[in-house]
């Protein structure tokens, strides 16, 4: 559970090893060291990371790094009182609510709000929905969803409940649909895409995706035509993997990018699209199916598509219904 309390004004003068309990299996690495460096800027835990004097059982791990029941972390010597000059805190942050209990959270997140904090983003979804809901005690997020996508976010608001969604994941037992515009006719009513997806960094440090059937990693995603004309198709995009960046680099990798994709997209044609209204990526997280954790049930959170995204589908593939 995510520790809660004041900062700890003394300086923290040798590395500590803290083994992981049931109360930090299943966190992310920079989620767990959040918890118990409270007082220290985010920057500064990412700064840590990078550097390899956080580890994990002896090896470097990256902020991504699931936490597993019985896991040594080392956490190195740091003021955890110390504030970057001009870092505020996270500001307090509601989004519309989908689905709410005791166990469980999903909120319709908007484009352009990164899910967690990072890579130059001080505070994402995360952090900030902590700080609108500081009577929380526990709030994790069971996934991710990419800066400039749309739509259901799920969160867990209790470790039980994270633990079993994890698993659900892990067992391809949750069921993720997209909605996505992309370039071209698309031919095939359904198409089952498997490549595997290699992460990398740019030069300029950039992380970006590319299809590396040596040395990816198993991605594998389900497109459904739903609509088309000469210029544009809609697809429903089911995720069976949950890679970095799956669908938009297996949509490129078909020869038909999501539309406004500024990453691995047609850049002349996004240019031409925004004259045409469209200023961001067509991508939107449109339904998530799971089990609930507490009850056993099926539950299916489903979010409508946002207004600049359906007034695009109106006047650009209307009536192109799929025959």
């Amino acid at each position: 559970m995510i520790a809660e309390g004041k900062e700890v004004p003394a300086p923290e003068r040798a590395v500590r090893y803290v083994e992981v309990d049931e109360g930090g299996a299943g966190q992310r690495v920079d989620n767990f060291l959040l918890s118990h460096l409270k007082g220290v800027p985010k920057s500064h835990i990412y700064r840590i990371l990078r550097s390899g004097e956080v580890r994990v059982n002896s090896g470097r791990v990256d902020a991504s790094r699931k936490l597993v029941l019985g896991d040594r972390v080392r956490i190195p010597p740091i003021r955890v009182a110390e504030r970057e000059a001009g870092e505020a805190p996270a500001a307090a942050l509601e989004l519309p609510i989908l689905y709410e209990d005791e166990h469980i959270l999903a909120v319709d997140k908007p484009a352009g709000l990164a899910v967690h904090g990072g890579s130059g983003i001080a505070h994402g979804a995360i952090e900030r929905l902590r700080a609108g809901r500081p009577q929380a005690k526990f709030l994790e997020l069971v996934h991710r969803l990419d800066r400039e996508t749309s739509g259901v976010l799920l969160l867990a608001k209790k470790r039980s409940a994270l633990t079993a969604l994890h698993e659900d994941l892990r067992e391809r037992a949750m069921d993720k649909r997209y909605l996505a515009a992309v370039a071209g006719r698309v031919r095939d009513k359904m198409r089952r895409v498997k490549a595997q997806l290699r992460k990398f960094s740019t030069g300029e440090g950039e992380r970006r995706v590319a299809v590396d059937e040596r040395e990816g990693q198993e991605a594998e995603t389900v497109f459904r035509l739903l609509a088309r004309n000469d210029e544009f198709s809609l697809l429903e995009a089911e995720l069976l993997t949950g890679r970095t960046h799956q669908i938009r680099v297996h949509l490129a990798h078909i020869g038909h990018p999501v539309l406004g994709d500024e990453k691995y997209g047609d850049f002349a044609l996004n240019k031409a699209l925004r004259k045409r209204g469209l200023r961001r990526m067509f991508l939107h997280a449109a339904e998530l199916s799971f089990v609930h954790p507490a009850t056993g049930e099926r539950v299916t959170v489903r979010s409508p598509l946002p207004a600049e995204l359906e007034a695009f589908r109106r006047s650009s593939i209307a009536e192109a219904v799929a025959p």
